[in-house]
């Protein structure tokens, strides 16, 4: 399997989204800013994306090391959502 680029850019309609840059399908991430937000920013809203992004990145990275790959007692995963507010 080759090796996967990425790309930040952003969307017609003002979002940020990284996608592959050899994909022309749907985006991996995609991040929007209200206009309250996009004032309080100052025309820095790519600077804020690209940290969002890197954010994810590392927290996934995190993640996937706490992971025990081999556990075959699997939990059952309660079918219900559960929301976090940061």
């Amino acid at each position: 399997m080759s090796p996967s680029f990425f790309e930040i850019v952003q969307l017609s309609n003002g979002d940020y989204a990284l996608r592959r840059i050899d994909d022309d399908s749907a985006p991996l991430v995609r991040i929007s800013f209200s206009e309250e937000a996009r004032e309080m920013m100052e025309d820095r809203e790519l600077s804020v994306a690209k940290a969002m992004i890197a954010a994810g990145i590392e927290a996934v990275g995190n993640v996937a090391h706490d992971i025990d790959w081999d556990d075959d007692d699997a939990e059952i995963i309660d079918p219900q959502p559960t929301y976090t507010l940061h």
